[in-house]
């Protein structure tokens, strides 16, 4: 999956890139990239930083959704399999 299929799949129109839904499928989609390469360098400090910081940007943006569109969090967390 690249970058437009998850805008075109998360997003209201193929120009929106900038909502909270996006953001966190874009986010989680170089998470799990992230993850894959820190499995095989683990000494690799710099890019676990990078994994910390975007994983604590995508948990405040989680938060703001809770509160602003209960309904889209919901959606977004089933669909990208987070919470369990």
């Amino acid at each position: 999956m690249d970058k437009v299929d998850i805008i075109s799949e998360f997003g209201k129109n193929e120009k929106d890139t900038g909502s909270s839904c996006v953001q966190v499928a874009l986010l989680t989609h170089r998470i799990k990239h992230l993850t894959e390469h820190l499995k095989v360098h683990r000494k690799d400090f710099h890019s676990r930083r990078g994994l910390v910081a975007m994983t604590n940007r995508r948990r405040k943006l989680l938060s703001h959704m809770k509160l602003s569109d209960p309904e889209g969090y919901r959606e977004v967390i089933q669909k990208l399999n987070l919470r369990k």
